[in-house]
């Protein structure tokens, strides 16, 4: 949701901004505001300028906001025990010991990347189903038109993005740990 350049890749390729009538910068600026909105626990209020939102559309979007600021959270509070923990490891060189996790690890983004070829849609309405408790993500255009420039084919982006960014993280951890297992018997 943060790639402000995947999605406005997606703009300048599609034809989203005729058929909403509007430039790809005022689209630009409400998808800043919306983000916003959505990472800063001090923007208290979803404001976009061209577009309404509904008390449903509201009510999804401040699931959502619980969510980012969640994950934010838990980055915070876990980040500096993990590289204590990581930098530990690679001193003593036993970074070997996750090969075996990380290899289980992996296959979890190829699975996600399986299903979401076969049906992304049906991939997309399961993870919001079991994300949030009610239905105020199906959004209905003509109450919260912000929809409309929210493409399903961009968030099937975000995913693979996402998806490849940690299958990248794993296959990192399986090579160096193997060299460091390698290094550490010669």
């Amino acid at each position: 949701m943060n790639s402000f350049w995947l999605y406005r890749l997606n703009l300048n390729f599609s034809t989203i901004p005729h058929q909403v009538g509007l430039s790809v910068g005022k689209i630009m600026t409400n998808y800043h505001q919306l983000l916003a909105y959505l990472e800063l626990p001090w923007v208290h209020h979803l404001d976009m300028m061209n577009f309404p939102t509904s008390p449903n559309g509201l009510q999804h979007f401040i699931d959502v906001k619980h969510l980012f600021l969640l994950n934010n959270v838990i980055l915070l509070v876990t980040i500096i025990p993990a590289v204590i923990f990581v930098v530990r490891l690679v001193r003593h060189q036993q970074s070997w010991m996750f090969i075996r996790t990380f290899q289980i690890a992996a296959v979890i983004p190829v699975l996600f990347g399986l299903i979401m070829l076969v049906n992304f849609n049906g991939f997309f309405i399961a993870f919001h189903k079991i994300l949030f408790r009610n239905s105020d993500w199906l959004f209905d255009p003509q109450f919260d038109p912000v929809i409309n420039v929210l493409p399903e084919s961009f968030f099937a982006q975000c995913f693979i993005m996402a998806f490849g960014l940690f299958e990248c993280v794993m296959i990192f951890g399986i090579v160096f740990g193997k060299h460091q297992l390698k290094m550490s018997t010669q």
